[in-house]
């Protein structure tokens, strides 16, 4: 039996993302900025998504000026990941006191 890995703060953050957006279809590029994550980690994250079905994706047709845009929104089973797996909090970077 294997066991399952846990989820990357990238795929934490990508996942809640996709989650706030509801129904809403979410551009890779608008994810990559405010989730911080680069195209490199963030395509190939929603392709296994996608591939274990927690997210469906689609084509745009061009708008005039632009090539199509891929967008990408949740699945229910997508839902549920995220409400598993909210994003990790982000370290603190506030000195420790130390004893006097």
């Amino acid at each position: 039996m294997t066991r399952p890995r846990a989820l990357s703060p990238a795929a934490r953050s990508v996942l809640s993302l996709l989650a706030e957006a509801g129904a809403e279809w979410s551009h890779g590029y608008d994810l990559c900025r405010r989730a911080g994550v680069k195209s490199g980690t963030l395509y190939p994250l929603l392709i296994r998504l996608e591939q274990q079905k927690h997210l469906e994706a689609q084509w745009l047709p061009p708008e005039p000026g632009r090539p199509p845009r891929h967008v990408y929104r949740l699945t229910a089973l997508g839902h549920r990941l995220a409400a598993d797996n909210p994003p990790l909090a982000a370290p603190s970077t506030r000195p420790v006191a130390r004893p006097a």
